[in-house]
């Protein structure tokens, strides 16, 4: 860190400043956060070690529930600590590394989930060349090129920060250290810097949620030949992926495609994409596919097997006796 910078730690307001507002929220993103870790673990361990699961569709369902995991406690943990601890700072290193890792995760994410609509596209509409198209090699080649993407996408957001003059305050109105909040901190004209995370940021949502929509869009037009019970269940499927989506993607373009500030509001929204969306993912991706529902019961013998168990039955909502649930 450069002499000019005096600033070594940042001050975290959160979402509240209400002592018993901010004991309810804890309550809250605990429990958010316990069901986000034992979903997306509990699939990827599945993907990983039930031999049934050999399909692309699975191979990319497996990484997308890692990389939720991880892109939650990046930021749930801290932001549970600092609404029990009277001292909400966060070091200068510890919010570059923040910066980093979320929008390392974040960009690869959302990559990836081009890269399923991408193979869902193929498998509905090209199901004779599906195998050949989606071959081993494909696969780890598209899964590579998003983590390729997100690294470079990440990585370029504390390159710009780090070597940007800080000399106070030092409070962040917010849960995390995001661009526009630390922007807004720098000790210099940031008006370019700003355009450039509107342009890197902001058109990677648009871009990323436009082609995500078309593609769900001509999944569905080609449906059209199937029964109505077939396009019902498919409709059904395809809409709730959509709100997802629209859940992650909507939040992220009010806040990047507009002239670079920062909004009270904007931590709210936040939530969306760093808690919300992370626990419904492996809801969504789950609970309708008869597969993954078999192989999360049998995931294994003992508590393992009960608790992939107890998680499907819960969330499916379905009335489950021990002897289904754990055989």
């Amino acid at each position: 860190m450069e002499q000019r910078n005096n600033i070594t730690a940042f001050v975290l307001l959160g979402l509240t400043q209400s002592l018993q507002g901010q004991k309810i929220l804890f309550v809250v993103f605990l429990l958010i956060y316990i069901v986000t870790m034992v979903g997306n673990l509990l699939i990827f361990l599945t993907v990983v070690f039930s031999p049934t699961l050999d399909a692309p569709m699975y191979f990319f369902l497996g990484y997308l529930s890692f990389m939720d995991a991880v892109y939650s406690t990046t930021f749930i943990p801290n932001m549970m600590k600092n609404f029990l601890c009277e001292k909400k700072t966060i070091s200068f290193q510890a919010c570059m590394t923040q910066l980093f890792i979320g929008h390392l995760f974040g960009g690869a994410e959302i990559l990836l989930l081009v890269v399923m609509a991408y193979d869902r596209y193929v498998a509905i509409c090209k199901p004779l060349h599906y195998l050949t198209i989606m071959n081993q090699r494909v696969c780890v080649l598209l899964l590579l090129l998003a983590w390729a993407s997100g690294f470079l996408h990440g990585v370029l957001h504390p390159l710009i920060v780090y070597n940007l003059p800080f000399c106070g305050p030092s409070i962040i109105d917010h849960f995390v250290c995001d661009m526009y909040p630390l922007l807004k901190l720098a000790c210099a004209d940031t008006h370019i810097i700003g355009l450039t995370v509107l342009a890197n940021d902001g058109a990677m949502c648009v871009v990323i949620f436009t082609l995500l929509l078309l593609s769900y869009g001509v999944i569905l037009h080609s449906l059209k030949n199937l029964s109505q019970e077939g396009q019902r269940k498919a409709l059904s499927t395809c809409g709730s992926r959509i709100t997802v989506v629209v859940l992650f993607f909507a939040p992220c373009i009010f806040m990047y495609v507009r002239p670079p500030s920062t909004l009270p509001i904007d931590k709210y929204l936040a939530v969306f994409y760093t808690v919300i969306t992370p626990m419904l993912n492996p809801l969504i991706y789950t609970l309708r596919n008869e597969e993954m529902q078999t192989a999360m019961k049998k995931l294994g013998p003992g508590k393992e097997n009960e608790a992939a168990g107890k998680y499907y039955c819960l969330f499916s909502r379905k009335n489950c006796s021990s002897e289904e649930t754990y055989a």
